[in-house]
C-alpha cells in the first residue's frame, strides 16, 4: 500500500474516532416525549425537553456523590440511599453502590464525581454543593456515557437529568401560610438554610415573593439555621434575644429546634411553616391549641430513591424527562393524623415524608434507620 494511501486511511480513521466521540460527548439525544413511568418521573414544566441515553446492559455501577452530612435531612437521605439499594428489584440492576460525602468544598465534590467517572461508574446520583461549576464534570461524564442526576440541591444548567421539588413553591406556600394567619403587617422570622444553595436561595426568593409584596407591611428577620435542629434553636434564640417578638416564622430545617427555643423563651406560640420533620410535626399537634398553627411541608430524603430510579432507568435506554418535579407532601394543624403523616411513638429524629406511592418508593422507618450515613 502507498504511503498516500495509507495516510488518508489513517486521516478517515482518525476523523471517523472523532466524529465517535464528539457524538458520545454530546450526551443524551433530545427525542419526544412522554417518559417513561410519567406518573412518576412528571416533566417539571410544559416546555421540559426529554432525553434518551443509549440502552447499556446491567447490572450497574452507581455512586452517590454527598457534600455536607451534618443534619438529620442528610443522614436520613444518605440510609435511605442505602436501604434502596438493598431492595431485590433494586439490587438486581446494582453491581456496586458507593457512597461519599466530600463536605462544603464545592471542589472536592467535583473531585470525587471526577473520580467515580474515571473509575468507570455507569451513574452518579449528588447533591450539589453548588449550583455551578459542574461544566467540565459534566462534559466527562458525557464522553464516557455516564448518567449524572443532580437531585435536592438542583445545579443551574440543562445538560442534566435533575430530580428535585418545586423549591420556590414551597417558599411561596410559607407566605401564603403567613399571610393567612397573620394578616399583612408584623415582625416575621425567616430561618434560612445552607448558604449558596439553590435549595435555600429558591424557597427565600418564593416566600419574599409573597411577604414583600403590597399592600404586606412585614418587617423580615433572617438567620441562617444550616437546616439543623441545634442551628436552628440557637439562631431563632439568639434572635428572640434581640428582637423579643415575632408575629410568625418561616423556617427552612431544624423546624423542631426553632419551636424548642420559643418554649425556652416562653415566646407565645405564632404561625408557622416549616419542614417536614417528625419531631415537628408532633409539636404542632400537641401546641397547635396553643397558637401553633403549623404548616408542615415535604423536602423529602426519598427524592435520593427517585434520583436513583431514574438513574438505572436512564441507563436501560428509557425517554426521561431532563427536570422532574415531585408533587409537594404537606401536612397542617388541620390535617395532622397520627400514624399517617407524622408518628407520635417515634421519639427519634426522622423526616416524616418518605412515600412515594407512584413510583413504587415505600420505606418503614426502621428500613431507613437500621442503616448508616458513613461512606461505604
Amino acid at each position: 500500500m502507498s504511503k498516500i494511501a495509507t495516510a488518508l486511511l489513517t486521516a478517515v480513521a482518525g476523523a471517523a474516532l472523532l466524529v465517535s466521540a464528539a457524538a458520545q460527548a454530546a450526551g443524551p439525544k433530545i427525542v419526544d416525549g412522554p417518559g417513561v413511568l410519567p406518573e412518576c418521573f412528571i416533566p417539571a414544566a410544559k416546555e421540559t425537553k426529554f432525553f434518551q441515553w443509549p440502552a447499556k446492559p446491567g447490572p450497574y455501577r452507581i455512586a452517590l456523590a454527598n457534600g455536607f452530612v451534618g443534619n438529620t435531612w442528610r443522614i436520613q437521605m444518605i440510609k435511605t440511599a442505602k436501604a434502596f439499594s438493598e431492595l431485590p428489584e433494586v439490587k438486581a440492576d446494582l453491581k456496586e453502590f458507593k457512597v461519599v460525602s466530600t463536605g462544603t468544598d464545592a471542589a472536592a465534590q467535583l473531585g470525587a464525581i471526577e473520580d467515580f467517572i474515571n473509575q468507570g461508574f455507569d451513574a452518579i446520583v449528588t447533591i450539589a454543593v453548588s449550583t455551578t461549576g459542574f461544566d467540565n464534570v459534566i462534559r466527562k461524564a458525557n464522553a464516557k456515557g455516564v448518567v449524572v442526576v443532580p437531585f435536592d440541591n438542583l445545579i443551574d444548567t440543562d445538560q442534566v437529568m435533575e430530580i428535585g421539588e418545586d423549591q420556590f413553591k414551597m417558599g411561596v406556600m410559607s407566605g401564603e401560610w403567613i399571610e393567612k394567619y397573620v394578616g399583612d403587617k408584623g415582625k416575621l422570622l425567616e430561618v434560612r438554610g445552607l448558604p449558596g444553595n439553590s435549595v435555600d436561595r429558591d424557597r427565600h426568593l418564593g416566600f419574599r415573593s409573597i411577604v414583600d409584596k403590597a399592600p404586606n407591611k412585614f418587617e423580615v428577620t433572617e438567620v441562617v439555621g444550616m437546616w439543623a435542629t441545634g442551628d436552628s434553636q440557637k439562631v431563632t434564640a439568639d434572635a428572640l434575644a434581640v428582637h423579643g417578638h415575632f408575629d410568625g416564622i418561616f423556617t427552612q430545617g431544624g423546624s423542631d429546634g426553632t419551636v424548642q427555643a420559643l418554649i425556652d423563651a416562653k415566646h407565645p406560640f405564632v404561625p408557622m411553616s416549616g419542614e417536614g420533620e417528625n419531631n415537628y410535626r408532633k409539636q404542632i399537634a400537641e401546641h397547635a391549641k396553643d397558637g401553633l398553627k403549623g404548616m408542615s411541608y415535604g423536602q423529602s430524603p426519598g427524592l435520593v430513591a427517585i434520583a436513583m430510579k431514574a438513574a438505572i432507568s436512564a441507563l436501560k435506554g428509557n425517554v426521561m424527562p431532563q427536570k422532574v418535579f415531585i408533587p409537594i407532601p404537606y401536612a397542617d394543624f388541620n390535617t395532622l393524623k397520627a400514624g399517617v403523616n407524622y408518628f407520635p411513638d417515634l421519639d427519634v429524629q426522622f423526616f416524616a415524608t418518605n412515600a412515594f406511592p407512584p413510583c413504587g418508593v415505600n420505606f418503614t422507618a426502621p428500613q431507613i434507620m437500621a442503616q448508616t450515613e458513613a461512606n461505604k
